[in-house]
């Protein structure tokens, strides 16, 4: 597997890059494993989120916080500073990857492990794809699976304002059993720890070794510009 450490300043920018990756392994390309941090505020809701069910889009709107949308499924985030995101992109060729709840297992059991390492502390998954300490919450994660590969990525927070959660967020549609109607603040939590320890961890899990090649600048902006730019792509639901 190959390392990226890549973020980029746009954070619709980060969004492309992960489908530019899913593409290049789905023709032939590199199991990549990517970090990125955010330098800005963004919503990003799953590919299948209605933007007036998820967002407090008069907040976003006032605050000038762009709402985006990702390839993949699962809930709505708020990408910022102080929250670390990982891409794993894997040939669909691996037996551990074979269904959608077998990807979920491998590659969480991966991050948790990663996850607990660096803490010292038992990480455990909760749901379908929220790995926790205790009852609390401190990444969600989603997966796009195309026919020869498969996306799956998930944030990961360390030192997120988390009220901004409750400001920019509604209760989700959908919640898992565990988080008992919790609101955002009450729900979820930081890991602390530095970014730097983090990527390390993760890294010596996948065992992911040299850069891919040269970053894929060309791929994302064309997926930019016709995309993820794009009302008619982030605003569609």
């Amino acid at each position: 597997m190959k390392y990226l450490d890549l973020s980029l300043t746009a954070a619709a920018a980060n969004l492309a890059c992960d489908e530019v990756l899913l593409n290049e392994c789905e023709s032939g390309g590199p199991e990549v494993l990517r970090v990125w941090e955010p330098r800005d505020v963004s919503v990003v809701v799953g590919y299948a989120n209605r933007v007036a069910t998820e967002v407090r889009r008069e907040r976003c709107r006032a605050a000038g916080i762009p709402v985006l949308r990702r390839l993949s499924g699962g809930g709505t985030v708020v990408q910022m500073p102080g929250v670390l995101n990982y891409t794993t992109v894997l040939r669909a060729e691996r037996p551990e990857v074979a269904g959608i709840p077998e990807t979920n297992a491998f590659v969480l059991d991966r991050v948790a492990r990663a996850v607990g390492r660096m803490i010292g502390k038992p990480v455990i998954r909760q749901g379908d794809t929220d790995l926790c300490l205790g009852p609390r919450k401190f990444s969600g994660n989603a997966q796009r699976r195309l026919r020869r590969a498969i996306l799956f990525h998930g944030a990961i927070l360390l030192a997120a304002d988390l009220d901004l959660m409750d400001e920019l967020l509604r209760h989700p549609s959908r919640e898992p059993a565990y988080r008992g109607g919790r609101g955002h603040r009450e729900f979820v939590m930081n890991l602390g720890g530095s970014a730097a320890a983090l990527k390390a961890a993760l890294r010596s899990v996948w065992e992911a070794s040299e850069p891919p090649g040269n970053a894929p600048y060309a791929a994302i902006d064309q997926l930019m510009a016709t995309r993820y730019s794009l009302d008619d792509w982030n605003l569609s639901r």
